[in-house]
């Protein structure tokens, strides 16, 4: 009876092993967590992120392409968290229910609470309540980041207003430390202020300083430079201390002031046409004068025209024709044509207003003739006529007696219009005598010397020299009337400067 007993219960435990080797086999105990983690705005991967479990499991770290993998995780629920410094920590809870695990994705966002504001900008340059400043100032500042990393990301805005209050100019983005402020008004003053951004933090600002520009100054010198293809026009004083008259973005050129009028006429390029333009001493108050009758002639480079005394009326030429206009616009009038059919390229105004100097020339620039007309268009006297080669820079004295004009003296023509030797010619109108200027200031050997004007009292005479190469640089002189005998006569004004005006 025992025996079959002991049997019985060895074949029962034999059987319950079986089933619980059976359910053991056949019961999963872990899982796979697999993932990846990208920047929250834009996707883009983040390495070396620090994932983790809570429960505690094991701890893993991001490759360069944001993933990662969590194996042989027991079954069950976890809190599954990343961490990165500079980054908010993020958690997903999952359930890991069988062998396959489970798939995340973390999107992390910047920890802006870790980020310090850049500090608050110090307005450097110009210094604060600075009067007397030029009409071009270079606005200088300080500012720092404390995080590093933000470096390239710190950028500044100006902001500038007038003593009107007005907002004059703003100006964003700017990644230096400094930025030139141009074509300020003289005689205004100026406040400006600097804001610093590092896109992360409230944007920062400075203190709000003013200077104020230096007072018009009573500059009597006018000339141009050339910027690219342009010309543009500089007023200045014999110290040389000066400011840009007109801007590089437009052509500009022939300035000459009117005290009286207290104004700067110029020829100006307006849609592929020449038009004279006026403006104040400082640039201001730009007006166009001329419209549906343009300045015209042979090279717009060497056309002229000439004020009145009283700075009212402008003349100028338009190919054969001499017209008179108010210098408001009004009271376009034809003055003169020539009898040839040969162009006017430059004219001058006599202080009385009773002569009218003309120099006319063929369609090449040639065939020269100056002579005198009245205000009804007689002629009253010829200067030049049938003398081969390039002529021109008509001015009258003040009393009128006397002109001064160029012309070169090799005769030599070419369709470029070079000029070999243009010597400035001293005319006495009573006297019928002509005085070679150049010849007795001793000019450079290969050079010219070309648009001449009388000094405001007529006791010396500026003009421009260059190289007749047509490369060279071309610069401004004077010479004295009353001690041409050398070349220590010549006095340097304006260096890479033409077309001076004197008045």
């Amino acid at each position: 009876m025992k025996t079959l007993l002991y049997s019985l219960l060895g074949s029962l435990l034999f059987l319950f092993c079986i089933s619980c080797r059976e359910e053991l086999v056949g019961k999963v105990t872990t899982g796979t967590i697999t993932g990846k983690v990208v920047k929250k705005g834009n996707n883009a991967p983040l390495s070396n992120v620090k994932i983790y479990t809570s429960p505690t499991t094991q701890t893993v770290f991001t490759k360069t392409d944001g993933t990662f993998i969590l194996d042989n995780v027991p079954l069950g629920d976890y809190s599954l968290k990343a961490e990165l410094t500079g980054y908010l920590s993020t958690f997903q809870g999952v359930n890991v229910k069988t062998q396959d695990g489970i798939s995340v994705v973390f999107e992390m966002s910047d920890d802006n609470s870790l980020n310090s504001p850049p500090s608050v900008p110090i307005l450097l340059t110009p210094v604060d309540q600075s009067v007397d400043q030029p009409t071009s100032v270079n606005l200088t500042w300080s500012s720092t980041d404390p995080d590093a990393g933000d470096s390239l990301k710190l950028k500044f805005k100006i902001i500038v207003k007038n003593s009107l209050n007005n907002i004059v100019f703003e100006k964003d983005n700017i990644k230096t430390k400094n930025y030139v402020l141009d074509n300020l008004i003289f005689g205004v003053t100026y406040f400006w202020q600097v804001v610093a951004d590092d896109t992360v933090n409230t944007p920062v600002y400075s203190a709000i300083q003013q200077f104020k520009v230096s007072d018009t100054p009573n500059n009597r010198f006018h000339y141009v430079k050339k910027a690219g293809s342009n010309y543009y026009i500089v007023s200045s004083n014999e110290a040389g201390q000066n400011f840009q008259f007109t801007p590089n973005s437009v052509n500009s050129w022939r300035p000459k002031l009117n005290n009286d009028a207290g104004l700067v006429a110029f020829l100006r390029t307006v849609a592929g046409t020449t038009q004279i333009f006026t403006a104040k001493k400082d640039g201001s108050n730009l007006k166009q004068v001329t419209t549906t009758q343009p300045v015209l002639g042979y090279n717009y480079e060497d056309l002229d025209f000439s004020w009145s005394t009283n700075g009212s009326e402008l003349l100028y030429p338009s190919f054969n024709k001499l017209y008179k206009i108010n210098k408001d616009g009004s009271g376009l009038t034809l003055v003169y044509t020539t009898t040839d059919g040969n162009f006017i390229t430059e004219c001058d105004w006599s202080n009385d207003g009773s002569k009218i100097a003309l120099k006319t020339n063929d369609v090449n620039g040639y065939n020269a003739k100056i002579f005198i007309i009245d205000s009804l268009g007689n002629i009253l006297q010829t200067i030049l006529t049938g003398q081969t080669g390039a002529a021109g820079g008509l001015n009258f004295s003040i009393a009128g007696d006397k002109i001064i004009f160029t012309r070169d003296i090799s005769g030599y023509e070419n369709l470029n219009h070079r000029q070999l030797d243009s010597h400035i010619f001293l005319y006495n109108l009573t006297t019928n005598v002509s005085t070679d200027l150049s010849l007795l200031s001793e000019k450079p050997l290969g050079s010219n010397d070309l648009d001449p004007r009388f000094s405001p009292n007529d006791a010396e005479i500026i003009f421009m020299n260059t190289s007749n190469d047509g490369i060279s640089e071309k610069s401004i002189y004077k010479i004295p009337l009353n001690t041409l005998n050398n070349t220590s006569s010549r006095t340097l004004l304006f260096s890479a400067a033409e077309m001076p005006d004197w008045e």
